[in-house]
């Protein structure tokens, strides 16, 4: 019987070198870069994400979260961030993702799909052929002020396997995931990789508990993957 695989594990958030490094050694395979946004958590400054991704091993994907919607902007950030993924969190407003592909080359792209009901299936499947990969997430970008992540909610997860059923890039789940969810989540979605920022977090800061023990779920969840398709 083969093995399911283990879902990737990205920890958003990040606040300094220090946080990087317990999330890298934990065993995350990714962590998230927060920049500029209109609310949410996890807000650093460009210079304090530059100096985060140069102290991360190359391996360990780095992503710079951004709220910027021009494509001229977005490759300004990422030239003086020096992340390897760019994670769009709003809608591209002027450019196309080719011409951030052909001015990045190398750097992966990865578009934010809030997932608030049937017409987010329809937008992944239009996106995802011009990206690297898609991160589901509960944000809502409709609001007078955006929440283009970071909310603590889930979403409706059946939405996210249809999403992730229909595309053929990587998909990333996040949202409202903690230790206690996180195997019911992978699950239901059956997702490339799992995406978390609180609950991971106590009184804001990154806590080594919480992050073993989620860890740990995620690690757990392969077993039941391959127990339920034996």
């Amino acid at each position: 019987m083969k093995a399911a695989r283990i879902p990737r594990v990205k920890i958003c958030c990040i606040a300094g070198v220090d946080e990087a490094a317990v999330a890298v050694e934990g065993g995350a395979s990714a962590v998230g870069l927060v920049s500029q946004m209109p609310s949410g958590p996890g807000v650093i400054a460009d210079e304090l994400i530059a100096e985060i991704a140069a102290s991360v091993p190359p391996a360990i994907g780095t992503f710079l979260l951004t709220s910027r919607q021009t494509v001229e902007e977005i490759v300004a950030q990422q030239r003086f961030c020096r992340t390897n993924t760019i994670q769009i969190c709003d809608h591209l407003t002027c450019g196309t993702y080719l011409e951030l592909r052909d001015a990045l080359p190398g750097i992966a792209i990865v578009q934010v799909v809030h997932v608030t009901g049937p017409e987010s299936v329809a937008e992944a499947e239009r996106v995802a052929p011009q990206v690297n990969g898609i991160l589901l997430d509960s944000g809502n970008q409709k609001l007078a002020v955006k929440e283009l992540g970071g909310t603590g909610r889930t979403h409706d997860w059946s939405l996210s396997r249809a999403i992730r059923e229909r595309v053929d890039v990587p998909v990333f789940l996040a949202g409202g995931l903690t230790a206690e969810n996180v195997g019911q989540a992978i699950r239901e979605v059956g997702p490339f990789g799992v995406d978390v920022c609180s609950g991971v977090r106590t009184g804001g800061k990154l806590d080594g508990e919480k992050l073993r023990r989620f860890l740990a779920a995620v690690s757990a969840s392969s077993s039941t993957l391959s127990a339920s398709s034996s």
